[in-house]
């Protein structure tokens, strides 16, 4: 029998100031352990984030178990249903007032991923508490060379009054490194590519040179790229070559999106540059850029906020010209729920061409989807009343085999969410007692 030396899993490609990762091949595994082992590629773990919470009608799945059917702003997820559990009853207590009144926009962002009731104060001396994602990051982030990676749609910043007395670091974070520090989340594209392939903070003037004479990361590393797959049998050659096709198109989509900036004339207020236009482009550019961290095993831990809690943007390209807040307040009103309707199924569609494309990125036996945990959700249920009960929680992905999708699960009412988190976190390697209000693991997650 030929005899396999296993390429190393954290193997980079690297020319003028970039480190580029690569995919899961089969030469980083010998072939008799991918056989023996079926899942050799590591778990990943994100946690997705919308505000204002959702039409409830129109999203909790009709039925339990397997015998369920999927509702209006869940119908993009049909094809993707066996692969996807979708969780009801969950419940984030620490988002409630707890005698503190107003606030539960702020509260929601704070606690969603924290399972902490965070200090009311719109000054400097916020407090809050770790997130399970940065928990996470602290077991398994020198793993990678991104301990962890959080991304947005929206910016916003940590100072000032954002909601009924709470500072606007609460409303603008989901992850926390600390009680007292939230992790900034990166929104303009092209600053989370460099990140992911840049070689840190000593490239800043190669990037410019790049930029000046628009090279791709392609261009930078071809013969490295050349060398490697001189290696590699055909099935890895073509894995190779799809993921460099993918790499490029993205730089070409971020390149259009700096030119057609570039004609606009820059109006007289304070907006950051690099962020697209198009609300469309934009969000699907960062999931795109998500997909490629975890292909690359740049990162295994994620979050990305699809808004800013309490955020009040329209969206137009599905007919809502009115502020998704100001909407959220709907009393009962149809037409205001049929636009927030639209909202909920619109960011839906975009979470499922995410999952897609996870699932159609090949580890081995297994798919980039099969070896993630992809949470979905928010911290308010009702935006009308501000509930923090029954919350819209889907969970994708199989965990690297632990998870069974295809299933709609009913648990408790007030079942602690951060029930969920310790299930997580068992899974990816950082076991932890407890967290949050947690009670113990979520159960029937396997099956």
């Amino acid at each position: 029998m030929r005899s396999f030396t296993a390429l190393p899993r954290r193997t980079f490609l690297k020319g003028a100031g970039v480190a580029m990762g690569l995919p899961f091949l089969e030469a980083m595994t010998p072939r008799r352990a991918i056989a023996e082992t079926g899942a050799p590629a590591p778990v990943r773990m994100a946690y997705i984030f919308f505000p204002n919470g959702v039409i409830l009608p129109d999203w909790n799945p009709v039925g339990e178990g397997r015998d369920f059917k999927l509702p209006k702003s869940l119908a993009a997820l049909e094809g993707m249903r066996e692969q996807i559990l979708f969780l009801s009853g969950l419940a984030q207590d620490n988002a409630r007032a707890k005698g503190d009144g107003p606030g539960d926009h702020a509260r929601s962002a704070a606690a969603f991923l924290t399972g902490s009731h965070p200090f009311k104060t719109a000054g400097a001396d916020i407090r809050n508490g770790i997130s399970v994602d940065q928990l996470a990051a602290e077991h398994v982030g020198h793993l990678t060379r991104l301990p962890s990676l959080e991304i947005g749609i929206e910016g916003g910043r940590n100072a000032g009054q954002c909601d009924s007395g709470y500072s606007c670091a609460y409303s603008n974070n989901i992850s926390w490194k600390s009680a007292t520090t939230p992790m900034a989340k990166e929104i303009q594209p092209k600053l989370v590519f460099e990140r992911l392939f840049g070689g840190g903070k000593g490239d800043i003037e190669a990037r410019r040179k790049r930029d000046a004479l628009r090279l791709s990361i392609l261009d930078l590393v071809a013969q490295d790229a050349q060398k490697l797959q001189s290696q590699l049998g055909k099935t890895d050659r073509r894995k190779l070559d799809e993921y460099f096709t993918s790499v490029r198109e993205l730089e070409q989509r971020l390149e259009r999106t700096r030119d057609q900036d570039a004609k606009i004339p820059v109006p007289d207020i304070d907006l950051p540059p690099g962020v697209p236009k198009d609300q469309d482009e934009h969000m699907t550019q960062m999931y795109d850029l998500l997909a490629l961290a975890f292909q690359t095993d740049t990162t295994r831990v994620a979050s990305f906020m699809l808004a800013n809690e309490g955020s009040n943007r329209s969206y137009p390209q599905v007919g809502v010209n009115d502020g998704w807040h100001h909407l959220s307040h709907h009393q009962d009103k149809a037409d205001w729920i049929s636009q927030l309707q639209k909202i909920d199924e619109y960011l839906v569609g975009h979470f499922a061409r995410f999952l897609k494309k996870l699932d159609s990125i090949k580890e081995g036996e297994s798919t980039l989807l099969k070896n993630s945990m992809i949470v979905y959700g928010s911290a308010i249920a009702d935006g009308n009343r501000h509930s923090h009960h029954d919350l819209p929680i889907l969970l994708a992905g199989g965990g690297g085999g632990t998870l069974q999708g295809g299933r709609h699960l009913k648990y408790g009412e007030n079942t602690p969410l951060n029930n969920l988190y310790l299930s997580l976190l068992e899974r990816i390697g950082a076991p932890t007692t407890a967290f949050g209000d947690s009670t113990g693991l979520l159960t029937n997650l396997n099956g």
